[in-house]
């Protein structure tokens, strides 16, 4: 999934006061923690997960794997915590931005 800035911005904003909701820690990335990441998506569209002190991949390893092995796209890294978006696929929540529209009211000139 490919987002575009003007989306991206929109999801940065709505993340901005999330909490972690899947921890990576000492044991790394397998299965479990990927069918927890795709619930997590499934159920909020919008997600943030933590690289713990313990890990032993780094947050760009991190990122790629979860990209990887679901659905989502990474919107933001930020110290050791990552941004991820998956619209779900039966009821989509989080409606984007049109990227093609400049954000200004139709019939209204520019200076």
């Amino acid at each position: 999934m490919e987002l575009k800035g003007k989306q991206r911005r929109h999801l940065r904003a709505l993340g901005h006061h999330l909490e972690p909701v899947v921890y990576v820690g000492r044991n790394g990335l397998g299965e479990p923690q990927y069918e927890a990441i795709r619930q997590a998506l499934y159920d909020h569209e919008l997600i943030k997960i933590k690289l713990g002190k313990g890990a032993e991949i780094d947050l760009k390893e991190m990122v790629e794997s979860i990209v990887a092995n679901t659905r989502a796209a990474c919107v933001q890294t930020l110290g050791k915590t990552a941004l991820f978006y998956a619209p779900n696929p039966d009821h989509q929540r989080i409606k984007l931005p049109d990227p093609e529209k400049d954000g200004e009211d139709e019939g209204e000139e520019k200076p």
